[in-house]
């Protein structure tokens, strides 16, 4: 009878679930949970409950969540960096040897590091500068459904969440980040580990399909008087068609999860052979969602790329109606290739040719923008500012990328290379120059709007180099290893000849872990420093759109008075004509959303769900459900959401930056990097 309660109130959950099957597993779950606790006292012994709860935890302002989406990025990508580096090691003590990690430990490894790094490192990052960076670019006050954004943040951060609740209880799935069956179904992994991969991911996507909404409308109707599509930043462009694959793309993912959730907890078949149903449809499902989440997660980094280059070459974007154009084709095609994610899985040859020829099109508007970002420099003024370290170092390397994706398209060649570490190389050759460097140029060029001081110069140079020769020593080795035919998730190996590429492969990853603890020790060096490195005047980079003609950081309510614009480059025309900083204008008070704890407790609600789904726990499941049905009712019955800032209220916060600017002495932009660059721009530099 005992034993009935039991299960009935803790599942699965067994003193098993703990992670002492390994030394290693102990010591990273300790990590986690001293990480936890330390964090829970800090916020205790400050007394800062409140003031998280008031002012992040329960925001409806774009810019906190989008700050928050970053945060989430930067913990998650801590733990892929270590994991990435983890396999690394093993590989390179692991000729004719077992090495440090058992091979299931190894497989789980490379489950999560891709997983995490896909699902809640990248995507909260590029949606983090989405919304923090679009409605400021459109002369927007905020998104339009601004719970709807909370509510997609919780979500993601839920999924997160159980995402770190793997490595403390139970064992995550090693059936790889796409989560293949048979390796994830219930016959062949009975454990909780598909389980953990599943719920997480549903989390993640239902809230990236939300957003994908939210930012698509907030683009096609929040713009401010004259800004019609072509005179959009490049950026908001990128967020567009990014947000447009969101609603379409993720989906399918959502959809593949349901139904293998459904195989493991129903016991249906739809994805099981020799039981009525096929496996390819969740191949088919995956990489429908797969493909065109590889533009989801490089878009975002074009459109950084774009503004980085115009700004730190003090030109104008050369080329602009072919990028856009380029950007849509890129996100049309993306539609077109998933396909030759299975090449090797038997369908006909003309539908491999088929889709070998897309693969090799949708190279050319990636092409396009490479040459224009080119032509925006030629004849610029190029400053090597660290975003502007990391676009040029993104197109070097992502050419290369670029050219042994073209090889991979090739269906003849992919059936040499498919399940090689050249694949890997490919792979991360796109995401990391691709993505990973865009993330942070991004990160940095627009920390200043944020936060109201600029990050610190020499410690951003030295973490470039970290990242820039990490990447290329850590991947491409894997080019040449791939080539010999050394086969991907290999834990051990007998060929001796691989051992030289292995141990360059491993230092990269070292180089890696630098990169990320020079990352981190920038911001804490840039916070001791932040009154020496405060650009109150706004303007650190003399930036060309319109979120760099306000303070610095950037207000609750974004501008003043909402801008008028007849032209590309809007900001940058008005200094150019002496019509920056003008004050004058009528201050009417603001309606603005009220803060409200919903998002977070659906979010909270949701991964409660999501964990006793995991585990079996259905009181659990059921009643965390009704919490989040309960708490979406009683929102409906709220009248007041909103807050109105005084118009008074207004007036001297714009008197009070408009003296800032005064009082800044100008700077030219060889100076920009100097502590006396207070954010005001030299006229005419």
């Amino acid at each position: 009878m005992g034993t009935d309660w039991g299960t009935l109130l803790l599942g699965r959950l067994s003193f098993d679930a703990l992670p002492f099957y390994s030394a290693i597993a102990t010591a990273a779950a300790s990590l986690v949970v001293v990480g936890a606790v330390a964090v829970v006292a800090l916020l205790t012994w400050t007394g800062r409950w409140g003031w998280l709860w008031r002012e992040w935890l329960t925001t409806l302002d774009h810019k906190r969540i989008g700050i928050m989406y970053v945060v989430l990025s930067l913990v998650m990508m801590s733990r892929g960096i270590v994991e990435g580096s983890m396999m690394r090691l093993q590989q390179a003590l692991a000729l004719n040897a077992p090495g440090y990690l058992p091979p299931e430990h190894f497989a789980q490894l490379f489950s999560t590091h891709g997983s995490i790094m896909i699902f809640f490192m990248a995507m909260p990052f590029l949606t983090g500068l989405i919304n923090f960076a679009v409605p400021l670019q459109i002369g927007a006050r905020d998104v339009s459904f601004p719970l709807l954004n909370a509510i997609s943040f919780w979500l993601t951060a839920g999924g997160a969440g159980l995402m770190m609740a793997s490595l403390v209880l139970g064992k995550f799935s090693t059936g790889g980040w796409s989560g293949y069956p048979p390796y994830t179904d219930a016959t062949f992994s009975p454990g909780v580990g598909p389980d953990y991969w599943i719920v997480a991911l549903t989390l993640g996507s239902i809230g990236s399909t939300l957003t994908g909404v939210n930012i698509a409308v907030t683009i096609y109707k929040r713009r401010c008087a004259g800004m019609h599509l072509l005179r959009m930043p490049l950026f908001c462009w990128t967020a567009l068609c990014t947000s447009i694959l969101m609603i379409f793309a993720l989906p399918p993912l959502t959809v593949a999860t349901g139904l293998l959730a459904m195989d493991r907890y129903l016991g249906m078949h739809f994805f099981t052979n020799d039981g009525g149903g096929n496996m390819m449809n969740f191949a088919n499902l995956f990489w429908l969602f797969g493909h065109p989440e590889v533009y989801i997660l490089i878009l975002p980094a074009f459109g950084v790329y774009s503004e980085v280059v115009s700004t730190f070459s003090s030109k104008v974007l050369y080329g602009y109606r072919a990028l856009v154009a380029a950007t849509m084709c890129i996100a049309v095609l993306s539609f077109t290739v998933w396909v030759h994610h299975f090449f090797t899985m038997g369908q006909d040859a003309d539908i491999n040719a088929a889709f070998g020829i897309a693969t090799m099109t949708i190279g050319v508007p990636t092409g396009v923008k490479i040459f224009d970002w080119i032509f925006t420099m030629y004849r610029g003024r190029v400053r090597f500012a660290v975003p502007m370290l990391y676009a040029l170092a993104f197109m070097m390397l992502f050419v290369i990328g670029g050219l042994t994706g073209i090889l991979l398209a090739n269906p003849a060649i992919d059936y040499q290379v498919h399940n090689s570490l050249f694949l890997v190389a490919h792979f991360h050759n796109m995401l990391i120059p691709g993505l990973l460097f865009g993330m942070l140029a991004g990160y940095t060029y627009w920390f200043p709007k944020a936060f109201g001081f600029r990050l610190d110069e020499w410690w951003g140079r030295l973490s470039w180099g970290c990242w820039v020769s990490g990447f290329t020593l850590a991947f491409m080795p894997l080019y040449v290893l791939g080539a010999m035919g050394m086969t991907r998730r290999t834990v051990t190996y007998d060929n001796p000849a691989y051992l030289p590429y292995m141990i360059v492969a491993a230092f990269g990853a070292a180089l890696l872990l630098a990169a990320l603890a020079t990352l981190v020790t920038q911001l804490a060096v840039s916070i001791r420093r932040r009154e020496a490195l405060a650009v109150p005047a706004g303007d650190p980079w003399n930036g060309r759109t319109l979120e760099w003609s306000i303070p610095a950081p950037a207000p609750s309510y974004n501008f003043a008075a909402l801008p008028v614009v007849d032209e590309r480059d809007p900001f940058a025309q008005e200094k150019k004509r002496g019509q920056a900083y003008r004050p004058g204008f009528i201050h009417t008070d603001i309606e603005m959303p009220r803060n409200t704890g919903v998002a977070f407790l659906i979010g909270m609600g949701g991964a409660a769900c999501g964990f006793g789904v995991v585990w079996h726990i259905w009181w659990l499941a059921i009643a965390s459900l009704l919490f989040v049905v309960a708490a979406t009712i009683a929102r409906s019955f709220q009248t007041e959401t909103e807050e109105t800032i005084p118009g008074a209220r207004v007036a001297r916060d714009e008197a009070r930056w408009l003296a800032a600017v005064r009082a800044a002495e100008p700077v030219g932009r060889d100076d920009e990097t100097a502590s006396r660059n207070r954010g005001l721009a030299e006229a005419g530099a």
